[in-house]
């Protein structure tokens, strides 16, 4: 898994995109492509591209650790 460059939320910017999302979980970037096409994945769509807002980012991100719900 590769390790994240982030070290705090307070570091990210407002919007994500797909390479900040692969980035921030340590993921490949197809990985956080194809996340952000989840249903339930916060994503806002501008025209053609799709970026995650950084609050509701944080958000998703508890609900599906220790810090949430599983469900």
């Amino acid at each position: 898994m590769k390790e994240s460059v982030y070290k705090t939320y307070d570091e990210l910017p407002l919007f994500l995109n797909s390479a900040t999302v692969s980035k921030v979980l340590g993921v490949s970037p197809s990985s956080g492509y194809e996340l952000m096409h989840e249903p339930d994945f916060p994503v806002l769509c501008v025209g053609s591209r799709m970026v995650v807002p950084k609050e509701q980012f944080i958000q998703w991100v508890t609900a599906h650790t220790e810090g949430g719900d599983r469900g």
